[in-house]
């Protein structure tokens, strides 16, 4: 789950799987799977990198819990 903000700033918890495009026209419109669309103040650059970032702390915690041999 990432954090964002939304145009009147309102915070939103999303679910980064959920993200189908993210386009800038000015403001940052995410379009989900399920086809609703969200626009947010953050901008593509952004949340590209809380979902990279959420997905390596995801692995992370994966490999802390691998058994080691």
């Amino acid at each position: 789950m990432i954090e964002l903000t939304r145009l009147n700033g309102a915070p939103i918890t999303l679910n980064s799987d959920l993200i189908k495009t993210a386009e800038a026209s000015p403001d940052t419109m995410l379009t989900l799977i399920n086809g609703e669309k969200l626009i947010v103040r953050e901008t593509c650059a952004v949340v590209s990198e809380r979902v990279i970032e959420y997905r390596a702390r995801l692995l992370a915690a994966v490999a802390r819990r691998a058994p080691t041999y």
